[in-house]
């Protein structure tokens, strides 16, 4: 996200391991080897953070254990793939002024706000004056196509209740997989606007491809309504005025 050159990140990621501020952890590879390491805040990290949010100041015990649990996450595959959807666009805004991600809401956030929905991760995508709400779906291929769909009846729900019709983004990891999709999301009702790409993409190019179309898109021309100014809302305000 904030560097050109793969050298200079390492380096800088080095030097804030060695101050403290980050660890890392990687696995072992079953042929040999090691996976890339995985970087996350050290003990002075977690110590700023809750600084900045009046905390308790942590131990390094409790630091540890942080580290410890998130290696051991059985979802750490899911959640990269979701942050790395963010972190692309993020990195594509610095190159195109014009662009930018003004909301990156995490999973948690999402559920915080919204209630009703479990999506991967929230955000809004402005390009000049247009802004375009979405919700993130991170698939990694570890749930039945069947079970995917039936996510899209809750987001209906949202909808119906004056919330956001935002398109639902499913980010796949293959097109094998993304054609299936598209076999059981034609018999869908339609109520949530649907668009899909696979992993390898740039997601603020022309890689979406909505439901019953035959080219694909850009994220900035996905159809997009923040919905009405009800108390469950979180795009409004208490004086009904759209908030990023």
């Amino acid at each position: 996200m904030l560097f050109h050159a793969r050298r200079t990140c390492q380096l800088r990621l080095g030097e804030l391991a060695a101050l403290g501020l980050l660890d890392r952890f990687r696995f072992a590879r079953a042929g040999g080897g090691s996976h890339p390491w995985h970087w996350t805040l050290g003990h002075q990290g977690h110590r700023f953070q809750a600084a900045a949010h009046h905390r308790p100041e942590p131990t390094v015990r409790v630091s540890r254990q942080t580290v410890h649990r998130l290696s051991a996450n059985p979802h750490l595959a899911h959640l990269l793939t979701a942050n790395e959807f963010f972190v692309r666009l993020t990195a594509h805004a610095r190159q195109h002024p014009e662009e930018r991600l003004d909301r990156w809401w995490s999973e948690t956030i999402t559920t915080k706000q919204y209630r009703t929905i479990t999506a991967d991760g929230h955000g809004l995508w402005s390009v000049a004056d247009i802004t375009v709400g979405f919700f993130l779906e991170a698939d990694t291929g570890s749930e039945p196509l069947a079970r995917v769909v039936a996510k899209l009846d809750r987001y209906a729900q949202l909808t119906r209740r004056g919330g956001p019709r935002y398109p639902v983004l499913f980010w796949l990891g293959s097109q094998h997989r993304e054609a299936h999709l598209h076999q059981l999301l034609r018999s869908q009702h339609g109520a949530v606007p649907v668009a899909t790409a696979t992993h390898p993409t740039d997601p603020a190019e022309a890689v979406w491809l909505p439901v019953g179309a035959t080219g694909r898109v850009r994220l900035a021309e996905l159809p997009s309504d923040h919905g009405q100014p009800v108390a469950d809302n979180p795009n409004y305000d208490d004086d009904g005025i759209f908030v990023l």
